[in-house]
């Protein structure tokens, strides 16, 4: 017996935007996904020139203001920000001081959690 597998194919991000409470991204295939703005706590946090600035990719968003991807994938899938708290809290403290987060360099150091925040 055969199974038929149906080749899923991830539209592309066309557009974005954030409000105070919203996260809206336009999708290649006419559709737009709206989240709460509350489930990435980076983008909550950032300024509006910040959340202004961001780049579509093939896969999803990228706001280098604020250190922030989000896939095209996870929003369908209803997924929230993976973030841990510790790490949130770090990138919070570097705010705070009117500084940059620094980008992790591999190989990781020891007290970076697996995915490097």
């Amino acid at each position: 017996m055969s199974t038929l597998t149906k080749l899923e194919i991830m539209p592309e991000p066309t557009g974005a935007r954030v409000t105070d409470d919203v996260l809206s991204v336009d999708l290649a295939d006419g559709r737009t996904i709206s989240v709460p703005l509350a489930w990435f706590p980076r983008l909550l946090h950032g300024t509006p020139q910040e959340r202004a600035r961001f780049e579509l990719g093939p896969n999803g968003i990228h706001w280098p203001d604020l250190n922030e991807d989000i896939p095209v994938a996870g929003l369908l899938k209803g997924e929230k920000s993976g973030e841990s708290l510790r790490s949130l809290q770090r990138w919070l403290e570097y705010r705070s001081r009117g500084e940059k987060e620094p980008i992790p360099e591999f190989p990781l150091p020891p007290d970076l959690d697996e995915n490097g925040r």
